[in-house]
């Protein structure tokens, strides 16, 4: 069995959070699991000694929080060596039927919420880990890698940490041994697809039942995910064993079928229009 870890989970009460933390205590970790209700994990505190599982109460979209929740790890195991950026929601809906409060309710947790995770991450595997370094492993979504009707912004608030986490990956020194990855799901069977589910009024100009906005509404009301929650949590633990992790890592046949279409269609686009471009320069 691999070397264990201490990691820090956030989003642990249902989805890829309690799964992760379910596997890394089974297989002798030590986790630092992070939700807004404690209670929700009263189950596994029974079942472990708090020498193994720590249970935190945070809300990823306050920042006082955050950092108390990554101190009080410090204090209990002295290092966090991975961290699961997962907490996240959704709201569907088409741009119109979506207010402004809920737009900003869900880039508040899934970009702002991980924003404050990953700052103290960084300042957690850089200026406490003996030895300096530690995993960042961020939750992102297939939605970030293209969009789709009926999720504009979910599908933004992801691109916005694909973007983020890209960014900050060029930012870190080397010398820090920190290593970033982002993690992109296709349809899993988690709350979200079925207790969590949120989805707005449709907006009257969108009621075409053929337009794709209806289409993926009924998808999500009426189709099982396919997805293993159990299973690919299997998978993403061992990214954090790689000496060289890869900066994204597409989790569903989805991710990688349209990951690949929208690499062929840039590829083509670029090729069909350099030429529109090659007069627009000083020199």
């Amino acid at each position: 069995m691999a070397e264990s870890k201490v990691w820090l989970v956030t989003g642990s009460s249902s989805g890829f959070g309690r799964s992760m933390t379910e596997f890394l205590l089974k297989n002798g970790n030590k986790v630092v699991a992070t939700l807004r209700r404690k209670e929700a994990l009263s189950d596994l505190a029974e079942q472990h000694p708090s020498s193994q599982l720590l249970i935190v109460q945070m809300d990823v979209t306050k920042r006082s929080e955050v950092a108390a929740a990554f101190a009080k790890a410090e204090e209990v195991f002295g290092r966090v060596d991975v961290v699961f950026n997962n907490a996240g929601m959704n709201i569907i809906g088409e741009m119109e039927s979506l207010s402004d409060e809920e737009a900003r309710q869900i880039f508040e947790v899934n970009f702002w919420g991980a924003s404050n995770v990953t700052r103290e991450a960084i300042r957690m595997f850089r200026e406490v880990n003996k030895p300096i370094g530690g995993r960042l492993l961020q939750v992102s979504s297939t939605l970030g890698l293209y969009g789709r009707a009926a999720v504009p912004y979910y599908a933004a608030s992801k691109h916005a940490l694909e973007g983020f986490s890209e960014s900050l990956a060029q930012e870190l020194d080397p010398a820090w041994n920190i290593q970033v990855t982002l993690i992109e799901p296709g349809p899993f069977r988690t709350k979200m697809f079925k207790d969590n589910m949120q989805a707005a009024p449709q907006h009257p100009a969108y009621t075409n039942p053929e337009l794709p906005g209806s289409k993926f509404r009924e998808w999500m009301a009426s189709t099982p995910a396919d997805g293993d929650t159990d299973k690919a949590v299997v998978v993403i633990e061992k990214l954090a064993h790689l000496v060289e992790a890869p900066l994204r890592f597409p989790l569903h046949r989805n991710a990688v079928k349209g990951g690949k279409e929208k690499a062929k269609n840039l590829i083509e686009t670029m090729d069909k229009y350099e030429s529109w471009i090659q007069d627009v320069y000083f020199t």
